[in-house]
């Protein structure tokens, strides 16, 4: 038998344990090895694969490391100026309702310069589905302290760690977006394990789900690491995060069909 008739006979549907979605294209990832977003990258294509959404769907990518998105996820994409997404996505949503509209933004483009049009977006009840990558810096443009920086963390300009006196305290952004009435989803995971992936692509799902029911907005946030904005090797840099940014951004659902949960 030839290599290539034993490699046919192999690679058979009842044989493969992985396949990658189509809604991937075949460019190299430019993300730091043991970065989230690639992950998060994946099961968001999954999830509209097999919605079977492939062709109804419009993704916002804005300025940070996800600007090259549209690069990765071969679905119709749209780039919007520094923290601008959920403008753009309000627009695309209002002018073509019967697509699924989705931005993905990182924390220092949706918690910073972003603040006003994601807290606007969502009180408005816009129905669109937000993907928040919340690393605690500037993961881009060079490790900054970002309004999601842990108290005493360390970035490149807060060298000393973040200085609760002089810099103010951390935003939890999630938290402030389940206050208001025209959010009906908000939950916040991770994809740093099997276990996490799976629950964090369950929610994608749900959020794609409930747009299409038109009942607001729906909020995902994925806590995440930078491991080299933070400095550390990639398993460090998930052992960190667990130990430091669960306690202060705990994962769970956060508000469920218009209801915040009596545990937040």
């Amino acid at each position: 038998m030839t290599e290539t008739t034993i490699k046919s006979d192999i690679i058979k549907p009842e044989n493969l344990v992985y396949k990658k979605t189509d809604l991937m294209t075949d460019k190299v990832l430019s993300y730091c090895p043991g970065c989230g977003h690639g992950t998060t990258h994946r099961i968001v294509m999954e999830v509209i694969e097999e919605m079977g959404l492939m062709e109804d769907t419009i993704g916002i990518a804005p300025v940070g490391c996800s600007v090259l998105a549209y690069e990765f996820m071969n679905v119709d994409m749209q780039q919007a100026a520094h923290g601008r997404a959920p403008a753009l996505a309000t627009a695309v949503k209002r002018l073509m309702p019967h697509k699924t509209v989705f931005t993905y933004q990182g924390d220092g483009d949706l918690a910073a310069i972003g603040t006003a049009e994601t807290i606007h977006a969502a009180n408005r009840g816009e129905n669109i589905t937000i993907i928040f990558i919340n690393n605690g810096i500037y993961g881009m443009t060079g490790g900054q302290m970002a309004p999601t920086t842990l108290p005493g963390m360390k970035s490149s300009t807060s060298p000393y760690g973040r200085d609760l006196d002089m810099m103010g305290h951390p935003l939890k952004i999630t938290e402030l977006v389940a206050q208001l009435p025209g959010t009906h989803f908000v939950t916040r995971q991770a994809v740093h394990t099997p276990a996490n992936v799976r629950k964090t692509k369950k929610a994608i799902r749900k959020a794609f789900e409930l747009q299409q029911q038109k009942v607001g907005m729906t909020f995902i946030e994925v806590v995440s690491n930078c491991n080299s904005g933070w400095k550390m090797t990639p398993v460090q840099a998930n052992q960190w995060m667990v130990e430091n940014m669960f306690p202060f951004y705990p994962l769970g659902d956060i508000k469920v069909d218009g209801e915040i949960l009596k545990n937040n």
